[in-house]
């Protein structure tokens, strides 16, 4: 009975050092190497304005995470094909829209969460609203790519 309990734990043993590497994860990015990151998001967000307002299909593609998500000032939800419909058809989009009041914190991952506000068109009235908003980019294989965004118009 005893052998037993000792090869039934076994599996677990085998765990320990993979639980141990766990128990300290990488240091988040600072100085230099935080501001390489944050350059890098800039020139991000750069080439994905030009390609909302190119229409650049291939390039807007690739520039939104599979799992894409944007939450609308109305509490709408689009995934990643939805926004892709949005700036195809030329929809006012934050990602193109002229960015004041940044703010970039860089966490490990590489992970960078850019803050802005942004006068975005209201097409429907017709008139331009500010809008504070946020947007999480992460790092994928072929770089840099935008994984969520939240905007909330200001009063």
């Amino acid at each position: 009975m005893h052998r037993r309990t000792l090869l039934g734990a076994s599996p677990l043993i085998a765990l320990l050092p993979a639980t141990a590497a766990l128990a300290h994860p990488p240091q988040t990015p600072e100085g230099a190497e935080a501001q390489r990151m944050i350059d890098e998001v800039t020139a991000f967000r750069a080439r994905l304005a030009k390609a909302v307002e190119a229409k650049d299909f291939a390039a807007l593609r690739a520039s939104y995470a599979d799992a894409c998500s944007h939450t609308h000032g109305s509490g709408k939800l689009d995934n990643k094909d939805a926004r892709l419909v949005s700036a195809m058809a030329g929809e006012p989009l934050i990602e193109a829209a002229p960015a004041t009041e940044l703010s970039f914190r860089v966490f490990t991952g590489p992970t960078v969460i850019v803050t802005g506000k942004s006068p975005v068109l209201n097409v429907k009235e017709g008139k331009t609203y500010d809008f504070r908003w946020v947007a999480v980019y992460v790092t994928a294989v072929g770089g840099w790519q935008l994984a969520v965004s939240q905007a909330t118009r200001l009063p």
